[in-house]
């Protein structure tokens, strides 16, 4: 009896046992569940570990937004349960690299993720926001239903937490294998042949956690055929950096995009407006900049307040210490806009600290926005943002500032300015003078960062005579908005004292940032539009509150590149007449005792250059279009053909001032001290692509339309075509030898003509993608007959000319002339 009692007992016990794990689990939820878990056989490769098996004594944590332990050579991330189904931006940029590849901070792919719990398993997902449909919505199932999130990895759970609140997981094969949305992406693995990554040469550097964000550093090595640098190895090596960011719980309010107003933007397809097809609506990118609760009535009021969170911008301590002040003001010249906005002490620089005042400061903390210095050739700067793609929230920007920048600068002041500046009358400036442009750019590439792209249609708002005025400019400086490419004051005159010699924050940039972000209280995004709207009609009349989008191949000439001033023609004039001044100059301003003669060749490229755009400026009113974005609730056509006056004076400053020879260009003394031979290619190939520049597709399709819509009143493309065969072929009605210069010239323009008659119209896709083109189908548009109609034409005047001449290398050239337009009118006869 006694066993049997023992054996009912036993019994009783483990059914007892059983049946209270069973309500242990039921009350406790997870925390039961990770108990249980954790028991299971060790033997199973699967199976969830006790936590201190997996996060043993000897890992190295690191703790913030998750904690980041290194356990030998494996990273794992420990996932708090809050943190599942948050969203999170993930940034892939190249962190190092070799020669050709890139450089240092460039952005390679971004995307949102989000981790989740399933089963054994944690998904890292891709979440879109392209289409969208409010949740209270019916056809929010739909959208969900076709946009599913595809599962970028999978990872087994290794162990929870001891109080059950967060996930273990291995992290290492994240970014240890080849996955290619966290490596270099696709298009450039086609440029270099890359085959396969090298795991054996493949690694983690680093994985820290910050608060906000988690930084991960990997070194990936490619296996590649046609690697830029180093090609012994047959190999690319990078070190990738990804920053995974914790999007905020409360998206901010977004302001809907007006084309009127330049601004970095996205778009999403809403299917939940009440409207019968899907559209699209785009909202910008800024900052979040609010009033806070105890200045509200101070901001209604018009005072000026600070807002709750600025806008911060530390300097690279890599920075050279004499260059930090003019980075810094170039930050801080953006109050003045930021007050137009109502808020003062907006955007501030700061000094990052030293190591020993704070050792775990880091550049890459998505908390610091941070102007990067970098030992780079590269002579340029920028400045991208990562924004929060669900409102266009600018989380964080960095500025990255290539040592390069310096050339470019000094190369450009002094091509614009030496003939009236002697601070740019040399190869290496003062600090101060370098510091002032240094300061520019700093200020321009901010404005990048708060959200503000090109405004190329800006410097046509001044007019030219203005722009020698030192009273005007002082005020205004050369162009209402500093970003547009209105570099330096080439225009002004070396009579023209005390004018100013570059752009500031300017009116457009005061009132563009006024528009992107005084807040506007009460309101939703929705009905915020209609004040917005209110705004720009305000300013619509004015044209220093006008934006013109960068073009890709230049239609509207009024939106130009490195342009200055309402009229194109008398501004490079202008210019022309200051580089007559400084070619004479340029060995004196580059002399130094003891070196060689390559900074007088990179001037002489320089003036060539700048040369060159004055060329690219008049060029683009032929066949031009303006282009000044409106809406139903104004008057007047978004796009006018440029007048038919404007037009012909254009066609003749290009006969006078490149066409006819510019001997002035043409200088003995410093060709005999840069080169054995090959001034005469060089003027050929400046002559050369303004002429096919003339004669492209676009551009004459733009003619025949502009004719066909205005009739005799426009310059239509058989009026542009006599003006440009007259004035090149001027010297067949007299007789007159045809010098060296013009013989090539004749002869480009015979070569461009045989393409006209041959070849098709040929994008480039930048152009496609940015709508910089007009696309003709040519064999059968009117361009071929008037080229074949100038062609014999050109033929008669040619044959007449060769019995006039008494030159006997004119008599060649002319001859050689007919039998090309003969091989090109009938290639088989």
């Amino acid at each position: 009896m006694k066993k049997m009692f023992y054996y009912f007992t036993l019994l009783v016990t483990i059914v007892f046992a059983v049946s209270a794990c069973s309500t242990s689990k039921n009350a406790k939820g997870k925390k039961g569940a990770a108990a249980t878990a954790e028991k299971k056989p060790s033997n199973d490769k699967d199976a969830i570990q006790p936590y201190d098996k997996v996060v043993t004594k000897e890992a190295i944590t690191d703790s913030g937004l998750f904690h980041v332990h290194k356990v030998k050579e494996d990273y794992l991330y420990e996932i708090p349960d809050t943190l599942f189904d948050r969203e999170m931006l993930m940034v892939t940029r190249i962190a190092k690299t070799a020669s050709g590849i890139g450089f240092g901070g460039g952005k390679q792919n971004t995307q949102v993720l989000r981790w989740q719990k399933k089963d054994k398993k944690v998904l890292l997902r891709v979440v879109s926001h392209e289409v969208f449909a409010a949740d209270s919505l019916p056809v929010h199932e739909a959208v969900v239903n076709s946009n599913f999130e595809p599962v970028l990895y999978t990872f087994p759970i290794k162990a929870f937490s001891k109080d059950s609140t967060a996930t273990v997981i291995d992290v290492t094969p994240l970014f240890e294998k080849d996955v290619k949305a966290l490596g270099f992406p696709a298009r450039s693995r086609s440029n270099y042949k890359i085959t396969r990554m090298d795991s054996d040469r493949s690694y983690i550097e680093t994985l820290k956690s910050y608060p906000l964000n988690i930084e991960a550093r990997h070194v990936k090595t490619y296996e590649a055929n046609d690697p830029p640098s180093n090609e012994s190895t047959g190999s690319i090596s990078l070190e990738m950096s990804n920053s995974m960011i914790l999007l905020p719980k409360e998206p901010m309010k977004r302001r809907y995009f007006d084309q009127r107003v330049g601004w970095f933007a996205r778009g999403q397809t809403d299917y939940g407006l009440d409207a019968q097809e899907s559209k699209t609506v785009r909202y910008l990118d800024r900052w979040r900049l609010e009033v806070k609760d105890e200045d509200i009535e101070k901001f209604k009021r018009g005072e000026l307040v600070e807002p709750k969170k600025q806008i911060v911008y530390y300097v690279d301590r890599a920075t050279p210490k004499q260059w930090v002040p003019y980075i810094k003001q170039g930050i801080e010249d953006w109050q003045v806009a930021f007050e137009a906005a109502g808020f003062k002490n907006a955007i501030i620089a700061k000094d990052p600290p030293t190591k020993e005042e704070d050792p775990d400061w880091s550049p890459e903390d998505v908390r610091y926005s941070v102007v990067r210095y970098l030992a780079s050739p590269i002579p340029n700067a920028n400045g991208p943002h990562v924004s929060d793609p669900r409102s266009g929230e600018i989380l964080e920007s960095d500025i990255n500032w290539y040592h390069n920048v310096m050339t470019l600068l000094r190369n450009w002041y002094f091509v614009q300015t030496a003939a009236i500046n002697e601070d740019a009358r040399g190869v290496a400036f003062k600090d101060e003078v370098m510091g002032r442009l240094i300061r520019f750019v700093s200020a321009h590439e901010v404005g990048h960062t708060i959200g503000l792209p090109h405004n190329m249609g800006s410097s046509v708002a001044y007019p030219v005579e203005m722009l020698r005025d030192a009273d005007f400019t002082q005020k205004y400086g050369t162009a209402p908005s500093i970003m547009d490419y209105a570099r330096f004051n080439y225009v002004a005159q070396p009579e023209d004292t005390g004018v100013a010699l570059m752009p500031n924050i300017g009116p457009y940039d005061k009132y563009a940032i006024e528009w992107g972000y005084r807040p506007i209280l009460d309101k939703s995004a929705v009905e915020e539009k209609k004040v917005l709207d209110e705004w720009i009609l305000d300013k619509a009349d004015d044209p220093k509150y006008r934006f013109g989008r960068q073009q890709f191949g230049v239609i509207d000439p009024s939106s130009q590149t490195e342009d200055l001033g309402d009229d194109a023609v008398k501004a490079s004039n202008y210019g022309i007449m200051n580089l007559k001044r400084i070619v004479p100059n340029l060995i004196t301003w580059t002399a130094e005792d003891g070196k060689n003669y390559d900074d007088l060749e990179t001037m002489y490229g320089q003036v060539l250059g700048q040369y060159n755009r004055y060329m690219g400026h008049v060029t683009s009113n032929i066949g031009g279009v303006y282009e000044y974005y409106k809406t139903y609730d104004q008057d007047g056509a978004v796009y006018t053909h440029v007048a038919p006056e404007r037009q012909k004076e254009s066609m003749q400053f290009l006969q006078d001032q490149l066409f006819t020879t510019p001997e002035w260009l043409i200088d003995p003394n410093i060709f005999n001290k840069v080169e054995s031979a090959g001034s005469i290619e060089r003027l050929r190939g400046t002559q050369e692509r303004t002429l096919n520049n003339i004669l492209d597709f676009g551009r004459m399709a733009r003619l025949i339309e502009n004719e066909t819509m205005n009739g005799n009143s426009a310059y239509g493309l058989v009026d542009m075509m006599t003006d440009l065969r007259t004035g090149i072929f001027s010297e067949l009605s007299r007789g007159r030898a045809i010098d060296t210069y013009r013989r090539n010239l004749q002869r480009a323009y015979v070569d461009r003509m045989e393409y006209l008659m041959n070849e098709e119209q040929n994008i480039p896709s930048a152009f496609r993608r940015f709508g910089g083109v007009t696309s003709v189908e040519v064999s059968q548009s009117d361009i071929r007959p008037v080229v074949r109609a100038e062609l014999k034409n050109l033929q008669r005047n040619v044959r007449a000319a060769i019995g006039r001449t008494s030159d006997t290398m004119s008599r060649y050239h002319l001859e050689d002339l007919n039998e090309r337009i003969k091989l090109i009118l009938d290639p088989n006869g």
